[in-house]
């Protein structure tokens, strides 16, 4: 389900975010809500070792995330 931008709340998309990752054995440290534009409802994703980059693109390639 596609939903608007301002539809959703930034921490809750985070917390679910980090949930599902956790449930597929992946830990994004800095997963986070971006303070630095509100208006946006941005989240800050950060940076990733390689093999953690791999293992959440083979998690999403395999359906294991949601």
């Amino acid at each position: 389900m596609v939903t608007a931008r301002n539809d959703v709340d930034p921490s809750t998309a985070v917390e679910s975010l980090r949930s599902a990752l956790s449930q597929a054995g992946i830990v994004l440290p800095s997963l986070a809500v971006d303070v630095g534009s509100p208006a946006l409802g941005l989240i800050e994703l950060g940076r990733v070792r390689a093999d953690v980059a791999m293992r959440l693109a083979t998690a999403l390639r395999q359906g294991g995330l949601g």
